[in-house]
């Protein structure tokens, strides 16, 4: 592959709707105590399966880089490269891109782990949905390893046993207007959105002075559903980006705290993550008393208008389970999600790349007792 790898430096990552490639996200990242590296990608267009064979695609990568060990580290490139591949080609990609990379990376870097925001190859085939149309996921990781890795010369891409990011999710489509937006969502949502505006339900913008009123909320969502809490930290980083950000970081990329309330009682909260053209619903919380109000519905509705209102075209319900199935631990999520939007979207999740054959598969191995590596997302 004709291919071209550069280091540059974060705050100099191109606009994008992948919030996770940001310099803003890095910059959140880096005050979570998580550090970074970025990089020029430049490739010849025919090497990725497109046409006009003398033209180069050019792009960026950002890598996340979390120590597991006194002389070991993991790189994660959360949603990305952003360029994708044809599907027959996407295997020999990811190994001339990680093996390109390697140089450039710290020496106890054991592996790369790619959260790839592509929609999955299976996504499109017949046999992965049932006679009712409902998604049955991707095949067998050792099947779906047989494909990526077909024409790559190492046979050195492995499925992760855990992905990071939601791999499945929901979009809303924001290009007709507030109406026809409202329209196309089941009607059940539009009752529950309408019930939460009858019964006087309010949305505010927060600032960090609230920064108290979502997190209690969110300790409430996490208590409810057996969530991991992660640290008051982990969201006052965002307010600290965006408060220290100067001309270098990117001005694209921005953020809002809206707040449900009931005559000041919070109801529910999220962070609406704004990204060039896309929105994205990062974090959520709602309380336990008050559901009959449908704040979360409110919330959502609000979020929507104002993300359209930004110039955004889509809006990222950011994760949800693959299919309507009662069994699945995401299932509410996936009812209440899909009320808004039938446009499910399936990535293609965590692939790793080994530098280090056997610290990975002992790594492997642990992750997978533990159930799961779960990296600062």
């Amino acid at each position: 592959m004709d291919m071209c790898i550069q280091p540059k430096s974060t705050f100099g990552l191109y606009e994008t709707p992948l919030l996770h490639q940001t310099s803003f996200w890095s910059t959140v990242k880096h005050k979570q105590g998580i550090q970074s590296k970025a990089y020029d990608i430049k490739i010849r267009s025919s090497d990725i399966g497109r046409e006009s064979p003398e033209t180069y695609a050019i792009d960026d990568l950002l890598v996340l880089f979390q120590q597991i060990g006194a002389n070991q580290m993991i790189g994660y490139v959360p949603y990305g490269p952003s360029i994708r591949p044809e599907d027959e080609h996407i295997g020999g990609f990811l190994e001339e891109l990680s093996e390109m990379l390697r140089e450039h990376l710290p020496e106890s870097c054991i592996f790369l782990r790619y959260d790839l925001p592509w929609e999955s190859p299976w996504a499109h085939e017949e046999d992965t949905y049932d006679d009712e149309g409902r998604w049955l996921g991707p095949p067998e990781p050792d099947l779906q390893e047989l494909r990526l890795n077909w024409g790559t010369q190492q046979r050195n891409i492995h499925k992760a046993t855990t992905d990071i990011l939601p791999s499945d999710t929901v979009l809303v489509d924001l290009r007709g207007d507030e109406e026809s937006i409202l329209e196309s969502m089941k009607p059940k949502t539009r009752y529950n959105i309408r019930t939460a505006i009858r019964h006087g339900v309010s949305v505010r913008r927060g600032s960090i002075e609230d920064i108290g009123i979502f997190y209690d909320l969110y300790a409430q969502t996490c208590r409810r559903n057996c969530i991991v809490l992660h640290q008051r930290t982990f969201f006052e980083a965002m307010f600290a980006t965006h408060d220290a950000r100067g001309p270098a970081l990117d001005s694209s990329t921005d953020f809002e705290l809206l707040i449900a309330e009931d005559c000041g009682f919070p109801l529910a909260a999220l962070f609406l993550v704004y990204s060039s053209t896309q929105a994205t619903y990062l974090f959520g919380a709602s309380s336990s008393e008050r559901r009959n109000l449908m704040g979360t519905y409110a919330l959502q509705w609000e979020a929507i208008r104002r993300s359209k209102a930004r110039g955004c075209t889509t809006y990222d319900l950011f994760g949800t389970a693959p299919t309507d199935d009662p069994s699945h631990p995401m299932h509410g999520l996936y009812r209440f999600k899909t009320g808004f939007s039938d446009l499910s979207f399936h990535r293609m999740g965590c692939w790793d790349y080994p530098f280090e054959q056997d610290d990975y598969q002992r790594f492997s191995t642990q992750e997978m007792v533990s159930q799961g590596y779960h990296l600062s997302r």
